[in-house]
């Protein structure tokens, strides 16, 4: 009997919680759909809209400004190869000038160059021409010297210059004055052609460093000329330029 009572209790109460557990079940999916319910969206058609007068009549200024910026695009656009023309201009001037000032320099420089060159060239006739007065003295005085010889080398004026000496043998005497004189017109006559050889070469010298410096003289003259000349020429033609741009009429 006791057995049975237990049995009926357990039953009992499992009945109990399976009724317990499908009602909290069924309560669950209930609050489940009122949610999704409530998330689904609602489907509303929307109002449409009557644009005012005033939005009308700033559309119509819209579409005025835009086609104004279409007109004045265009204009810009059809004027776009005159400014091309102005600024090709511009940059042909510019290469002008440049091209000017390079040439300027380059002839600057060649200028400075052949004054470095004239005044060598002018040293160099002056230590000449220096060089040419002390082969002439020289020569001046060997000449002189050899006139002295040519006189002692007479007979009369040897054997007046061995006449004081005593000696038993007058003609050898004589004989060795007579050479000694020889040799030294000799010698007097070969430094004498040294000294007319050194004189032609300098002469010579002379002539070729004076026309090096007649050229570089004319030279540096014609290159001042060309730059006087080239600068009334840059003068004028800016002048002209400024003259010819036309002056900016005053917008209304």
């Amino acid at each position: 009997m006791r057995d049975n009572s237990v049995r009926k209790l357990v039953m009992t109460v499992f009945a109990v919680l399976l009724i317990g557990g499908l009602l909290v079940d069924s309560a669950a999916q209930k609050r489940r759909r009122t949610r999704r319910r409530s998330s689904a969206p609602r489907i509303t058609n929307p109002e449409i809209y009557q644009p005012s007068p005033v939005d009308n009549s700033n559309a119509n200024s819209s579409e005025t400004s835009n086609a104004n910026g279409n007109s004045n695009s265009n204009s810009s656009q059809i004027e776009d190869p005159e400014s091309m023309k102005r600024t090709i201009r511009v940059l042909s001037n510019q290469v002008d000038k440049l091209t000017d000032k390079l040439n300027d320099l380059q002839a600057s420089q060649q200028s400075m160059v052949d004054l470095e060159r004239l005044s060598r060239a002018e040293q160099r006739s002056a230590q000449l021409r220096t060089e040419l007065r002390d082969v002439t003295s020289k020569k001046a005085e060997l000449e002189a010297h050899l006139e002295d010889v040519e006189f002692a080398l007479k007979p009369e004026n040897i054997e007046r210059a061995t006449a004081g000496y005593g000696t038993t043998r007058p003609e050898e005497l004589r004989e060795q004055r007579r050479r000694q004189l020889e040799n030294d017109r000799t010698r007097t006559r070969q430094q004498l052609d040294q000294l007319n050889a050194s004189e032609t070469r300098v002469q010579q010298a002379i002539a070729t460093s004076d026309a090096e410096v007649d050229r570089l003289q004319k030279k540096l003259d014609a290159s001042d000329q060309a730059a006087i000349e080239n600068a009334k020429t840059n003068s004028q033609s800016g002048a002209s330029q400024v003259s010819a741009s036309p002056t900016p009429t005053p917008s209304p």
